[in-house]
């Protein structure tokens, strides 16, 4: 395969004085920021059991995170979930490397402590040998674990290099094929490769369709394709290839667009997750596609659904305030007056690490 161009999305901000408070890393593709972020974008994304043990963390208590994380156990997903979102946090290290000394060999505060080590080398603070051979150590403590994997997908993504982003991919699949967070990175990155000669074939589609082909019938993953043809579309627009607007681009006009689009669709009526730690995620993407797409009446249903939880992916992508994007589409589409769309005066949006 050829290499991959630079790993750099879209959602940016300016950036900010160093320590804890730095900004994320701006190659990160899908998670909102932690609970800090002044737009309401919240990483936790509806996950009341993570909120509560993220403030108790806030307050110096480790052990409603270590009983959190204990109760969550093999759900791979959910586990990835919520450590990446308590590793953004200014105090987890601190408060982990005290939950070790009284637990030594914890692979749940390894594996923690680990993943923030991930977060401060994305944002800067970390050297990433480091913080690579915390995941390292983390997966030797729990060999059945594909979180430790996710640690080196995300650091593979932003900073290469290639072989290890495919590597930590297949490690991670091998332990979870379904992983939600790991099929939106390697997406994401491979959205950024170049075009083959027609427009609507790419690698990025090839492997979204695939992957969503060989899950189950109610993965989460049908909607990947989808996720591919906004991360493309995202590519496009940064490198000036493509006006930031999908629609005016007429980017989900073609048939393999439109079919992935009516297939994520058709998935979300019949098996919507309620439970799915990321499904507001994946909502979001749905919501965005179809209101590029002109079919205001699938994303008024969208919208609803949604209701507060607003996720900056994909929102940023048009290139302003994600938190007014997203509200401008929402009474588009519900047909709902100029007065009830609410701007964001702290434009514009924060980067991301964690996606």
């Amino acid at each position: 395969m050829p290499p991959l161009p630079s790993l750099l999305g879209t959602c940016r901000a300016p950036a900010q004085p160093s320590g804890d408070t730095a900004p994320d890393d701006p190659r990160g593709s899908d998670d909102p920021r932690g609970s800090d972020d002044p737009r309401g974008f919240d990483a936790a994304l509806g996950d009341a059991e993570l909120q509560a043990a993220r403030a108790a963390l806030a307050r110096g208590r480790w052990q409603p995170v270590r009983s959190l994380l204990a109760h969550t156990g093999d759900e791979w997903d959910r586990r990835g979930h919520r450590i990446t979102v308590l590793a953004q946090e200014p105090y987890t290290e601190a408060r982990v490397r005290e939950w070790l000394l009284a637990e030594p060999g914890s692979a749940d505060a390894t594996a923690l402590l680990a993943l923030t080590q991930v977060h401060r080398a994305l944002t800067g603070r970390e050297e990433p040998d480091r913080a690579r051979a915390a995941c390292h150590a983390a997966a030797t403590l729990a060999p059945a674990d594909p979180t430790p994997w996710l640690g080196l997908l995300l650091l593979a993504r932003a900073l290469g290099p290639e072989p290890e982003l495919w590597r930590a991919f297949a490690e991670l699949r091998l332990r979870h094929p379904e992983h939600h967070h790991g099929h939106h990175l390697i997406v994401a990155a491979l959205a950024e490769r170049p075009a083959a000669a027609r427009p609507e074939s790419h690698e990025a589609y090839d492997l979204a369709e695939h992957a969503a082909a060989q899950a189950p019938a109610d993965s989460p993953l049908a909607v990947l394709p989808v996720v591919a043809h906004t991360e493309r579309h995202r590519h496009l627009a940064a490198t000036g290839l493509a006006p930031a607007d999908p629609a005016a681009a007429g980017h989900w006009g073609g048939r393999r667009a439109r079919r992935a689009l009516r297939a994520a669709f058709d998935w979300w009526l019949e098996w919507e997750h309620d439970d799915h730690p990321r499904r507001h995620l994946d909502l979001n993407h749905l919501a965005f596609a179809m209101s590029a797409a002109g079919r205001p009446a699938e994303a008024a249903a969208l919208f609803h659904r949604i209701g507060p939880h607003a996720t900056r992916e994909p929102w940023c992508h048009l290139g302003g305030d994600p938190r007014t994007a997203f509200h401008e589409a929402r009474a588009r589409a519900l047909g709902l007056p100029n007065s009830d769309i609410r701007p964001d005066p702290l434009a514009p949006p924060a980067p991301t690490v964690f996606e």
